[in-house]
């Protein structure tokens, strides 16, 4: 009997966990492959909820734990996380022994577990490369771990192209869309009645989702772009506002303790939480006229509900998107009229012929039916793709 080739998943946060999902799914599915799963990060932290346990409600069975968040979310604070995170992945990794690491994104918990992969030869398998967040510390960290990874399973073509622009090998490097899509086509969502139980609130008339991430390759501007956005919203008196909260990011605490005191002052038109889950953040999706933000999820998912995405500032500057998101600057005027505008007939109507970039699902069956095939021997070994192009010098 030919032996399992041992895939290990690596989830941080509870946002990437439920891009992993269905992935992970089939891998535990699968009589060819053995699914290993590592959590880090948030996963952990008692502040962000403790969502391992979700992953382990969910049925899978979690290998290891690495420890690695500390309390600051200052600079020097995420640092340091990230130098223990490679201690721990060292560890970690020793022991499970994979034949193959499975990532997603972009986050600074994946980069230690990338590192530690490296230095230890386990091959790596990379999705959501490619991409631009110009606003962002991820933008480094993403093209970082597409260097140090093995095989890239893009979101878009556009990305494709975009990863083997770097120097990666073409025939490594697969388009299958986007992993969100496939919580869409999959999940049984809520119905509203449902839904509303879950979270303990009413929805109103008109009703938007708010989720707001520190823009890291800026200084000091996350306390006033989150304050003009709620000065924005406190214009709105008709309007029911549904918070998810931060991540552990540099400046990640001064969002959270704003969105508290903000709900706190307007308890019968917000709620907030530390995390809907997967389930209940799509199942919203159904339900809210927008999401308001700077999440990736306002352009990678939401287009798929026919609804609208205000999207704020830089934080997404050079994603794709569909013609459903708005472009807005930081400030009080332009996110009013962007929320004004997100409400108007003419917008609303526009919203009927919105068609996703970044695909229609099947993603997770698509990558597995290639780890399930791809040879690993002599992966590691990796050619730059050169692509020469002459550029005249000035």
């Amino acid at each position: 009997m030919t032996e399992k080739k041992k895939i290990c998943v690596v989830t941080g946060t509870r946002a990437e966990y439920g891009l992993l999902f269905w992935l992970m799914n089939e891998i535990e599915k699968s009589e060819s492959l053995e699914l290993q799963i590592v959590v880090t990060g948030m996963h952990l932290s008692p502040e962000f909820g403790l969502t391992y346990q979700q992953i382990e409600q969910d049925g899978f069975t979690i290998d290891k734990k690495v420890e690695m968040l500390l309390s600051s979310d200052t600079e020097v604070g995420i640092s340091k996380s990230i130098g223990l995170g490679i201690i721990g992945f060292s560890d970690a990794l020793s022991e499970l022994k994979p034949n193959l690491l499975v990532v997603l994104g972009d986050r600074f918990e994946i980069l230690s577990a990338v590192v530690a992969a490296m230095v230890d030869k386990i091959p790596v398998a990379h999705l959501h490369g490619g991409e631009l967040t110009e606003g962002a510390v991820d933008e480094a960290i993403r093209h970082s771990i597409t260097k140090m990874s093995h095989l890239h399973f893009t979101a878009t073509k556009e990305y494709r192209n975009r990863v083997v622009q770097m120097g990666e090998q073409p025939h490594r490097v697969f388009n299958v869309g986007a992993a969100g899509i496939d919580n869409i086509k999959k999940l049984k969502l809520l119905s509203k009645e449902d839904f509303e139980k879950s979270i303990n609130f009413k929805l109103g008339k008109k009703n938007l989702l708010v989720t707001f991430h520190p823009v890291t390759l800026e200084v000091s501007t996350t306390k006033k772009q989150f304050g003009n956005l709620l000065t924005s919203l406190e214009q709105f008196d008709n309007i029911k506002i549904v918070f998810t909260k931060a991540n552990a990011d540099t400046d990640g605490r001064i969002i959270n303790e704003m969105i508290d005191k903000f709900v706190s002052e307007h308890q019968k038109s917000s709620v907030a939480f530390t995390s809907l889950g997967q389930l209940r953040y799509l199942s919203a999706l159904q339900f809210i006229d927008g999401v308001v933000g700077n999440s990736s999820s306002g352009l990678l998912e939401v287009p798929s509900f026919s609804i609208g995405t205000i999207n704020i500032g830089d934080r997404q500057r050079g994603r794709i998107r569909a013609g459903s998101v708005i472009d807005c600057d930081p400030t009080v005027d332009s996110i009013t009229a962007a929320i004004d505008r997100l409400f108007s007939n003419t917008f609303r109507e526009s919203l009927k012929n919105i068609e996703n970039p970044y695909g229609n699902g099947g993603t997770a069956e698509k990558i597995i039916a290639i780890l399930q095939g791809y040879p690993l021997d002599g992966i590691l070994k990796k050619n730059f793709h050169d692509q020469v192009t002459f550029v005249k010098e000035t």
